[in-house]
């Protein structure tokens, strides 16, 4: 039987606000979007040129802002120069923590944090 991830969903406060976070910071771009303004919520997918997964940004109209648990760590990006990335991140004036890298290994991922509080680990492609 073949499987595969189709995609993850995000509720986010602001749509357009999260969706500008997620096309500057990765270079997502909307592949889709889904209006149900009689049931009060909208849903657009983003993705990567050549790759199907589909990050889901799902907004529930008069929402107040959602907490985010803290059983849900982050979702992981790869980046071919994590450096640069890393420092385009900053200057975007995004929230960003150092260079990590697990215990005895070199520096290698960071975390930057979207407009909804989630955190996306950026990590040095292999």
């Amino acid at each position: 039987m073949a499987q595969r991830m189709l995609h993850t969903c995000l509720r986010v406060q602001d749509l357009e606000k999260s969706i500008q976070f997620y096309q500057d910071t990765f270079g997502f771009k909307e592949t889709r979007r889904k209006e149900y303004p009689e049931h009060k919520f909208t849903i657009v997918y983003l993705s990567f040129d050549g790759d199907d997964y589909e990050l889901e940004l799902t907004y529930n109209y008069d929402h107040d802002p959602y907490i985010v648990g803290d059983g849900f760590s982050h979702i992981a990006i790869s980046a071919d120069d994590l450096e640069a990335t890393h420092q385009k991140h900053i200057d975007l004036g995004y929230q960003v923590t150092d260079l990590k890298g697990l215990p005895g290994n070199i520096p290698n991922y960071y975390f930057v944090t979207d407009p909804d509080g989630y955190r996306v680990e950026v990590i040095r492609t292999k």
